[in-house]
């Protein structure tokens, strides 16, 4: 499984372009965004459009930038953009779980329910975890302190994903970090290629 991964791109035409050359090659399954694709929505629909074109599936969480954006019924016109925020999605062997928005909230009450909930379905299983904000104490969301989700932090401690994608702190771009055992990235806007077995 090879796939491509960014978040915050924040509709910037000539990253865009690079990002679409970098998913055309045959063997860049699918694409994956964490979020911020827009400026408050604005440059979306472009974004979408963009990658929809390859014919390969977009796995999107919506970022702080698209909470508000109605970015739904944008997504409803491209049948291959995937909305991920509070889903599940399977690709092979592997899980992939959302949940998108957030700005520095460390605590989230709609998140522990349906981590909850996601604790007894993904049991087992190998789960990608795709989220906007980066979780808590780790070199992902340092700015002067740890400004990540604890809800996260305590969610990837119990259900030890694969490997967690998060963005929203330019200042972190192309950071890994790891808890326990899954592996924590931030691709930033120029985005990462990651393979799996």
């Amino acid at each position: 499984m090879k796939f491509l991964a960014f978040t915050d791109l924040h509709e910037n035409p000539k990253i865009l372009a690079r990002l679409v050359e970098e998913a055309r090659p045959a063997d860049i399954e699918f694409v994956v965004c964490t979020g911020d694709a827009s400026t408050f929505g604005r440059g979306l629909e472009n974004v979408f459009k963009a990658f929809s074109k390859l014919g390969k599936p977009l796995l999107f969480v919506p970022g702080n930038h698209e909470e508000d954006s109605g970015y739904e019924k944008i997504i409803a016109k491209y049948p291959l953009v995937i909305d991920l925020h509070c889903k599940t999605h399977v690709i092979g062997k592997y899980t992939f779980v959302g949940y998108g928005g957030g700005g520095f909230a460390q605590t989230d009450g709609e998140f522990q329910i349906i981590a909850q909930q996601w604790e007894e379905e993904l049991r087992g299983k190998k789960t990608v975890l795709l989220v906007h904000m980066p979780p808590f104490k780790t070199a992902c969301d340092l700015l002067d302190r740890h400004v990540g989700s604890k809800d996260y932090r305590v969610f990837i401690e119990v259900m030890q994903p694969v490997l967690v994608l998060c963005g929203h702190l330019h200042e972190t771009f192309g950071t890994v970090d790891k808890i326990k055992n899954s592996i924590v990235l931030n691709p930033g806007a120029t985005g990462k290629i990651i393979e799996f077995d």
